[in-house]
């Protein structure tokens, strides 16, 4: 029993990892209908400056905000070379943020190389229920939870979230209103990027990080994002969640080498479900 229950709270640290992944995809995707395949670049790279600073000698906390500002930074400039030229269409902005992607490993094996790295995380043992939990994991989930009920307060109590709202529910509306939606989608990816920057440097103490760790970050985000259809942050958290507790599940019953699996296997069954509720796409007409 213990043994479950230790699988249960680490796979939900793991899963908030990919909760914050796939809530930058939302945050993104809401306002400007880009897919960022880049973002799962901006944990790696928030992780990757978070050590070196932390090799520097500078402190904990200073080092890891540090990560995230580096993120927001890379969501920026993505955003800029993505949604930067007016009527850049999101299936074109789509291929930028993949080729951006790309471009940062070239980068980041360039400044780091491409051996793994990691760094201290929260040091100590927590007890829960007889399951001794590296208490790092809790920091995640704690962490993660004050992240969330921010964005909530955010999208739903400022000013600013407000118009970002207005932007997701009708672009055009927002545009007659006076809301600069251009300047909107740049907000949301720098959004995105401190979110996966926290996401980078919040899991890499419990899962090393090299400079392709950005795929399975963005296969997770992006399976957790869309049971919420990409527009959802809340069941974007769930999907998470869920999906880190059933890969930890798996990889302590049944071995380590299916968790991408569990993934795929999520994502693809939910949009299976998705094209069955809303029916063929109806041919163009010529």
């Amino acid at each position: 029993m213990s043994d479950l229950i230790g699988y249960l709270i680490t796979g939900l640290g793991i899963g908030a990892g990919f909760a914050l992944v796939a809530s930058g995809l939302v945050a993104i995707h809401r306002v400007t209908r880009v897919v960022n395949f880049a973002q799962g670049g901006f944990a790696v790279l928030a992780a990757l400056l978070t050590s070196t600073l932390l090799s520097a000698g500078l402190p904990h906390g200073v080092a890891e905000l540090g990560g995230v500002a580096l993120g927001a930074l890379a969501g920026l400039i993505v955003g800029v070379v993505a949604i930067g030229r007016p009527d850049t269409s999101p299936g074109t902005s789509l291929i930028v943020t993949l080729g951006l992607g790309v471009l940062a490993y070239a980068i980041e094996v360039l400044i780091w190389g491409d051996q793994p790295r990691s760094f201290p995380g929260v040091p100590g043992v927590a007890e829960v229920g007889g399951a001794r939990i590296p208490a790092h994991y809790l920091l995640i989930i704690a962490v993660t939870a004050v992240v969330f009920a921010l964005m909530t307060w955010f999208f739903g109590g400022t000013d600013l979230g407000r118009a970002l709202t207005a932007c997701a529910s009708n672009r055009y509306a927002a545009q007659v209103v006076g809301i600069d939606v251009r300047r909107m989608g740049l907000l949301a990816f720098t959004i995105g990027g401190a979110l996966g920057g926290l996401a980078g440097v919040l899991t890499t103490p419990v899962q090393q990080v090299t400079f392709d760790s950005d795929v399975t970050l963005i296969v997770n985000g992006f399976a957790a994002a869309v049971l919420g259809g990409l527009t959802r942050p809340t069941i974007a958290l769930a999907g998470g969640l869920l999906l880190g507790v059933t890969q930890t599940v798996v990889a302590g019953y049944g071995g380590g080498a299916y968790q991408t699996e569990v993934a795929l296997v999520l994502m693809l069954t939910v949009m299976i479900v998705q094209a069955a509720r809303t029916g063929p796409v109806p041919e163009t007409a010529r």
